[in-house]
């Protein structure tokens, strides 16, 4: 079967200076991929790559269609999911009007929509009369999950959303992420700090250093490896 996704020889700019040099990345349709790496590695860029948030070269596909050239919304309506570092809620907002914006890309049902992300994230239905900005910082991390989920889309594409949450409030926003990819076959790509968690739930892992892969193999392969404990898992 082929990848959803798949990144060949991708590079990325910000203005004229290259960050990423030539990437091949891929995520398997219904499976989940990790990009592991330092702050400043290129792994955020990628994301805005695949998303049209930044200007690239080489190639990207989803689904068989290139994405490059394309808008940022033409991308969301394609399936493509971005819940970016720092959830980017509407704090004005209340939760319900949040999780509707969600769904303008897609044509869908919307009660359906929220009657289902309601049941992966009960806290959402009871505050969600309140303003966004009001919720705690795992329940706004469980919003932006949530207006991404109202998208039916068929990649999630998650940039560290373990960012300044308790370790308790992160097991089960990774716990729903991964019964969302069971239940509605749903793709994950994901950025993530917490390296050992992420590694225990994705299927393939890739190293980014300096916008270069330097290591890729399945997720269990690199968390065995010693070189990769001693820098990434602390031991």
């Amino acid at each position: 079967m082929a990848p959803i996704l798949e990144l060949r020889a991708l590079k990325a700019f910000y203005g004229q200076s290259e960050v990423l040099h030539g990437i091949d990345v891929a995520v398997e349709d219904g499976g989940m991929a990790v990009l592991l790496g330092a702050n400043g590695a290129g792994k955020t860029t990628t994301l805005r790559a695949i998303c049209g948030m930044v200007r690239s070269e080489g190639e990207i596909l989803f689904a068989g269609q290139s994405l490059r050239h394309r808008t940022t919304e033409q991308i969301a309506g394609l399936g493509v999911a971005h819940v970016p570092e720092g959830r980017g809620t509407f704090v004005a907002l209340t939760v319900e009007e949040n999780l509707h914006l969600g769904a303008y890309t897609r044509e869908r049902n919307p009660e359906e929509g929220l009657q289902r992300v309601y049941g992966y994230f009960p806290i959402l239905a009871e505050r969600r009369r309140q303003q966004a900005g009001s919720l705690s910082g795992g329940e706004q991390q469980m919003l932006a999950i949530a207006r991404a989920l109202m998208m039916a889309p068929r990649l999630l594409v998650l940039d560290e959303p373990s960012f300044g949450l308790a370790p308790r409030i992160v097991e089960d926003i990774f716990t729903i992420v991964e019964r969302i990819r069971r239940d509605h076959g749903v793709s994950v790509l994901l950025v993530e700090q917490n390296a050992s968690l992420a590694l225990e739930l994705a299927d393939y892992a890739y190293l980014i250093e300096t916008g270069y892969v330097v290591t890729s193999g399945s997720a269990k392969a690199l968390a065995d490896d010693p070189q990769i404990r001693r820098s990434y898992l602390g031991y």
